[in-house]
């Protein structure tokens, strides 16, 4: 598995190849009229000089050629318009009903900063939720759900597809298809607080047998801790404001405010894109996640070392 680099002109995906192609229609097209714009303007100021040093003076028609020109250039515009138009009809509005009956569908909430992801199924057991990680298999259409609980947010991921926005109160639907394996980030393309920046996600296409994989462990309770130190952990959790704030399957814990952590350990990066999923980070962002992403609504949490090292041992058991 591979990350791949973000870019809207690096499609992987149907929906992603569409968005390209128009671009670089639009793109052609814009450099055409601006080279003809640009053409005309020179070789107007050119023949105005030319006149003025052989004292020509300008036909008694020159009015009514000009408003033939201006009708000229109106006309062009609009045929220029209607393409743009047709282009985007052809290339990405007709590709939005999803090409499958009953696709793989993910509901996505976006929050001042992070994205709550999840997997929707007609049974209990079958649903499950992660975090800013969403793993889909590669060659199949997935349907989203995307739906904010604060300000308007906005997903996009540009190598797969282009940007839908998320409305507080309002679902919308979307979906999108990988067609190679890989790692591809995703973030929020519309300003929504202090920490725009920061709220970002990953995508992970896999083969579809690796992803059913993933899915029967997602859809598992949290590691039974194994030893002492483990056990020592999972009970500074259950005792501290963590509780307040977070679930882990098969616990206690049982709280939606934040992210949900019954297979932290198994994701790429911690708050939301912002730093790699490693022991150190995650210690910095548990004692005061202020000075990593200030604004956001974790608190810092006082430890002792001891308990923070238990702690650390049993997060990252959580695979």
């Amino acid at each position: 598995m591979f990350p791949v680099n973000q870019s809207a002109l690096h499609p992987f995906g149907p929906r992603a190849a569409g968005v390209e192609r128009l671009w670089w229609f639009a793109f052609i097209l814009a450099a055409v009229v601006y080279v003809l714009t640009v053409g005309t303007l020179f070789w107007a100021m050119a023949r105005a000089r030319r006149r003025e040093r052989e004292g020509e003076v300008l036909p008694a028609d020159s009015h009514q050629r000009m408003k033939v020109g201006v009708a000229s250039a109106l006309a062009a515009s609009v045929v220029i318009l209607l393409a743009f138009l047709g282009v985007d009809l052809v290339l990405v509005r007709t590709r939005d009903p999803v090409p499958k009956q009953h696709p793989i569908t993910i509901e996505v909430t976006g929050h001042q900063w992070w994205w709550q992801v999840n997997y929707a199924d007609t049974s209990a057991h079958g649903r499950f939720e992660t975090a800013n990680e969403i793993h889909i298999p590669v060659g199949e259409p997935v349907l989203f759900l995307l739906s904010s609980q604060d300000v308007i947010h906005s997903f996009w991921v540009p190598n797969l597809a282009g940007k839908k926005d998320l409305i507080p109160g309002y679902t919308q639907s979307f979906w999108f298809q990988a067609d190679t394996a890989g790692i591809y980030r995703g973030q929020c393309a519309e300003f929504c607080g202090e920490q725009h920046a920061k709220m970002a996600l990953n995508i992970v296409a896999q083969p579809l047998s690796d992803y059913r994989a993933w899915v029967a462990g997602q859809q598992g309770p949290g590691a039974t801790p194994a030893d002492s130190i483990t056990k020592r952990g999972q009970e500074v959790f259950l005792t501290s404001p963590c509780v307040m704030c977070h679930a882990i399957g098969g616990t206690s814990a049982g709280s939606h405010n934040g992210p949900d952590l019954t297979h932290l350990a198994s994701r790429l990066t911690i708050a939301a894109g912002t730093l790699p999923n490693t022991r150190g980070n995650l210690a910095g962002w548990i004692l005061d996640s202020q000075r990593i992403k200030p604004g956001n609504k974790m608190p810092p949490n006082m430890l002792e070392p001891k308990d923070l090292d238990a702690l650390l041992t049993y997060l990252q058991s959580l695979k």
